[in-house]
């Protein structure tokens, strides 16, 4: 099984960033920082999300990331379309024996498994929008900040 990668969280944690600065871009460095993670790394993310129309770029003084359309309108499932590759689950490398009662028919079985799971998380994702994680995020920051 191949399974996510780490891609789709950095993907929406740069989407959450640029959803709160509304006003201005920022750089891939400012949202590797936010992460904790190499600039690089943000930056191919970035460029898949892009590709994808979610966010755009400006390059020179004052430039960096900022969102193509509005936060309320990009869903959690547009965020793991752009930068996901292939299936969540697959088969196994190599071909059951079918000299197997079980080997013979788990193949099948298990894609029709794997396909109806794998449409109930992207519909699951794609009821949450950027906008609406901004708000429970910034909710929970604020709780915090009342302890």
């Amino acid at each position: 099984m191949t399974g996510l990668s780490s891609r789709s969280a950095v993907a929406v944690h740069a989407l959450a960033m640029l959803a709160h600065r509304r006003a201005g871009a920022l750089t891939s460095a400012e949202i590797a920082d936010s992460l904790d993670s190499n600039p690089v790394l943000v930056r191919r993310v970035l460029g898949r999300l892009r590709d994808a129309d979610l966010v755009r770029s400006a390059e020179g003084r004052g430039g960096g990331w900022s969102l193509a359309r509005d936060p309320r309108d990009i869903t959690l499932h547009d965020a793991y379309a752009a930068v996901e590759d292939g299936r969540i689950f697959s088969r196994h490398t190599r071909a059951p024996s079918t000299a197997c009662e079980i080997g013979r028919h788990i193949g099948d079985l298990l894609d029709a498994e794997f396909r109806y799971a794998e449409r109930a998380l992207e519909r699951e994702l794609g009821r949450t929008t950027i906008a609406g994680l901004l708000r429970r995020i910034l909710a929970r920051d604020s709780e915090a900040k009342d302890h």
